[in-house]
């Protein structure tokens, strides 16, 4: 995700030649690719974990004290 940033910081700043910004495209779609295949392995894993039924994720302590 860092680098993915870094990325997309210096392709919007318009500093990099053309050459340079298709490169940078190019492996910024490969980490997206990426990052979406880890997320859906993460998802699959929590489905499991929860009995294929997805829970919100409590953002307070409810219950810890």
């Amino acid at each position: 995700m860092a680098e993915l940033a870094q990325l997309v910081t210096q392709m919007e700043s318009g500093q990099l030649p053309l050459e340079a910004s298709v490169a940078a495209y190019a492996r910024g779609s490969e980490l997206v690719k990426y990052c979406a295949a880890q997320l859906e392995k993460v998802e699959a894993q929590v489905k499991v974990l929860e009995g294929d039924m997805l829970k919100p994720f409590a953002a307070d302590d409810e219950g810890v004290q």
